[in-house]
């Protein structure tokens, strides 16, 4: 089982049509909301991308330059459904998926995929000539998934972690901050790509229970509390 499939089913389980990531950019104004059915067509989209355009196959080694958001949400879940290996070193990895602020540092991998992270789906400007455009190419993409390969539970997930260590992990912290299908967190923490803090916390052991996100980036802290009371967020990160 990926990590994908153990992290997304509950989501789904607990009522696919309520929202599950919420987007907040203080700096742009954004609000989008996606449940966890539209959640999960994005990220089969997103697997189905990296198998059929970028050749990504189990063990893979794809790099994510991306800042906490919910095309990055799709990204990770898409690539550990092809049983990919996620990391943030871009050097000698197969893919970097990156936005125009780590394009440089992106094409030190085989192919990059460029994220604009446009709301409206713009593509991104000054992509080399041989890279894929994220948001040109996902929405042509069939919104099902299914691995060609099993993907054994040892089989690595991060640079740290196997797939057992890292869906264990999500489920022990869920339990430990006391997260459950009820749960709705407000979030600004960062998800650097280990198996401690922002990702952990502040996405996969939400995903782990069925819980709801409200991600903000760019966060304007003096209207935080507001924006909790809004949403009904009972947990703050």
């Amino acid at each position: 089982m990926t990590v994908t499939d153990a992290l997304l089913a509950p989501a789904l389980a607990a009522d696919a049509r309520r929202p599950l990531i919420t987007f907040y950019d203080d700096a742009t104004g954004e609000r989008l909301e996606f449940s966890g059915e539209t959640l999960a067509n994005w990220i089969a989209k997103t697997a189905n991308l990296l198998r059929d355009e970028c050749d990504v196959e189990p063990g893979m080694r794809v790099a994510v330059l991306l800042p906490a958001h919910w095309q990055t949400a799709a990204v990770l879940l898409g690539a550990w459904w092809n049983g990919a290996v996620v990391t943030d070193d871009p050097a000698g990895a197969d893919v970097a998926l990156a936005d125009a602020e780590h394009l440089d540092a992106a094409t030190a991998a085989g192919l990059v995929v460029g994220l604009s992270l446009d709301a409206f789906g713009r593509p991104l400007d000054g992509l080399p000539g041989d890279a894929v455009d994220y948001a040109s190419e996902v929405r042509m993409h069939g919104d099902a998934f299914a691995p060609l390969d099993p993907v054994p539970g040892d089989a690595p997930a991060l640079d740290d972690a196997s797939v057992d260590e890292v869906v264990t992990v999500s489920r022990r912290r869920a339990a430990e901050l006391g997260y459950d299908a009820g749960s709705r967190v407000l979030s600004i923490a960062d998800w650097p790509l280990r198996l401690e803090g922002g990702l952990v916390d502040g996405l996969l052991a939400v995903l782990a229970v069925g819980g709801s996100l409200v991600q903000v980036r760019h966060p304007d802290l003096a209207a935080l509390d507001r924006k909790g009371e809004v949403e009904k967020a009972l947990r703050v990160l």
